[in-house]
């Protein structure tokens, strides 16, 4: 299957964009002080259901980018 040059920067810019997000979430989430994240310096179950999260959006992030990489790559070897 061919993507599209569209397409394939968007899943790449897709990719980029969710660690820049879920890079800048995990910062704020370690750095907590409401008392969500921790409680009493030990991680509350809030910290890791949504360190869970992150962890997945990584991945699926990650996997994103680099299907719209390889797209970019297989459209540049075309040409």
């Amino acid at each position: 299957m061919k993507l599209s040059r569209p397409v394939s920067w968007f899943l790449l810019a897709f990719g980029v964009w969710s660690w820049v997000i879920w890079v800048t979430f995990v910062k704020n989430l370690v750095a907590d002080g409401s008392g969500l994240a921790f409680d009493d310096g030990h991680p509350t179950a809030y910290f890791w259901v949504h360190l869970t999260l992150a962890v997945v959006s990584f991945v699926l992030g990650t996997a994103v980018g680099v299907i719209g990489l390889r797209g970019l790559r297989a459209l540049r070897r075309t040409s």
